[in-house]
C-alpha cells in the first residue's frame, strides 16, 4: 500500500505535502504507539497482543477502502498507527523463542521476512490497483484478517504466565517512563544510541535516493523500480540465508562491526560514484552493512536485558525506529537542498561511522 498512498491522496485533491503529511503521520503515531504495546505484551502475552494489532491493521485498511475523504484516509493511517506493533511484538516473541546461539539468526529471518514482505507488497498491489484503486486495500484488509485466524488456532503463546511482568496496567500506558526507564539501563544505552544512529543514516536515504538519481545519473521511476528490487533480493538474501552461515563463525559482536564498517564504506561509494553502475556494487556493500549490523545489534541489545522485558525493549527500539523515520528524511532533504545532491550520502556515511564508534565502546564492557 505504501506507493498507493500518493495516489488515494491525489483521489481526494490533496497534493504532495499532504501525502508527505500522511507518510509522516503513521511514523509520528509510532512513537507513543511501540512502548506501550512492547509494554502490555510482557504483562498480558505476545499472542493477544499481536492478535489485536492485526485486528487494527485490518480495520486501517477497510477504512481506507472506504475513504471518500482526507480525514478518513488520515483516520485510517491513525488507527494503524496505534495498532501498529506487529513487528515489536514479533521481535519479542523470536526473543522469547530463540537462545543466545541463535537469537540473531531468529532477528535476521524476520528482516528477511519484512523484506519479502516490502519486495512483494508493492508488485501486488501496483498489480490489484489496475483493477481499482481501492482493490488493494481491501486484498489487504483480507491478507490481516487471514493473520489474525491463522494467530488464533495456529499461533502458540511464547510467553509463559510465570515469566510475565505483574505491575498496574496505567504503567503500560505510561510510554514516556517506559522510554525513558529504557535508556536508563547503562548496560544497553550505548547500544541503543548506535542502532540510533545506523538506522538514522539509513532512513533518510530511502526517501532521498530517487532525488539523487534523477538528478546525478537522470534514472526515471522505472530505473528506480528496478534498483529497489535489487536492493531487496540482497536484503532478503543477506538475512535469510548469508547472516545464518556467517552468524555461528564470527559472532554478533564481529559483525556489528564489520556491518557498520561496510556501511559507512558503501554510503561512501555511493556519494562518490562516478557512473551509474557504480551504484549496485555500492549498495551491494551497504546491504552487507546493514543485513548483518542491525540483526547482531538487536541480539545484543536483546540478550542483555531480562526475559520479562522483551516487548518494552522491542517496543522502545521501534520508538527509536520512528524517531529516524522522522528526522532522516528531513536532515536528507535539507543538506540535498542547501549543500549538494551528494551530500546526504556522505553524512550518512558519518552516522555510520559515529555508530561504529559507539558500538566498538558499548561492547568493550
Amino acid at each position: 500500500m505504501l506507493p498507493l498512498l500518493p495516489f488515494f491522496v491525489q483521489a481526494q485533491d490533496g497534493g504532495a505535502l499532504i501525502a508527505g503529511m500522511l507518510s509522516s503521520f503513521y511514523a509520528f503515531t509510532q512513537l507513543f504507539t511501540g512502548p506501550i504495546i512492547g509494554s502490555l505484551s510482557d504483562c498480558f502475552g505476545r499472542r493477544p497482543v499481536l492478535l489485536i494489532c492485526l485486528c487494527g491493521t485490518a480495520l486501517g485498511y477497510l477504512i481506507l477502502g472506504l475513504a471518500n475523504s482526507l480525514v478518513l484516509l488520515f483516520l485510517a493511517v491513525l488507527i494503524d498507527g496505534l495498532t501498529g506493533g506487529n513487528l515489536t511484538t514479533v521481535y519479542a516473541y523470536i526473543a522469547d523463542v530463540t537462545n543466545s546461539e541463535n537469537r540473531a539468526r531468529g532477528m535476521g529471518m524476520v528482516g528477511a521476512a519484512f523484506g519479502l514482505g516490502l519486495m512483494a507488497g508493492p508488485a501486488l498491489g501496483g498489480f490489484l490497483s489496475q483493477y481499482g484503486l481501492y482493490v488493494p486495500a481491501f486484498v489487504a484488509c483480507g491478507i490481516a484478517l487471514a493473520n489474525v485466524v491463522f494467530g488464533y488456532f495456529v499461533l502458540p503463546e511464547s510467553l509463559p504466565p510465570e515469566k510475565r511482568q505483574i505491575k498496574p496496567i496505567s504503567e503500560s500506558f505510561n510510554w514516556i517512563k517506559q522510554f525513558t526507564g529504557l535508556f536508563s539501563q547503562i548496560n544497553i544505552q550505548k547500544l541503543l544510541l548506535a542502532m540510533f544512529l545506523l538506522n538514522l543514516a539509513f532512513a533518510g536515504l530511502q526517501s532521498n535516493f530517487p532525488l539523487y538519481s534523477n538528478f546525478r545519473f537522470q534514472w526515471n521511476p522505472t530505473q528506480n523500480g528496478y534498483f529497489y528490487l535489487y536492493v531487496g533480493v540482497c536484503a532478503v538474501f543477506i538475512q535469510g540465508f548469508l547472516f545464518g552461515k556467517l552468524q555461528p563463525r564470527f559472532g554478533e559482536k564481529r559483525l556489528t562491526i564489520f556491518g557498520l564498517t561496510l556501511m559507512a564504506i558503501g554510503l561512501a561509494f555511493m556519494a562518490f560514484a562516478p557512473q551509474a553502475w557504480i551504484l549496485f556494487p555500492a549498495v551491494t556493500i551497504v546491504a552487507l552493512g546493514t543485513g548483518t549490523s542491525i540483526p547482531s545489534l538487536t541480539a545484543l541489545v536483546s540478550l542483555r536485558v531480562s526475559e520479562s522485558e522483551q516487548g518494552r525493549l522491542m517496543g522502545g527500539t521501534q520508538t527509536l525506529l520512528a524517531l529516524t523515520n522522522i528526522f532522516g528524511p528531513i536532515i536528507a532533504g535539507i543538506s540535498f537542498e542547501l549543500i549538494n545532491f551528494s551530500s546526504p550520502y556522505w553524512i550518512g556515511s558519518l552516522f555510520a561511522i559515529f555508530a561504529l564508534m559507539i558500538a566498538y565502546i558499548g561492547l568493550r564492557k
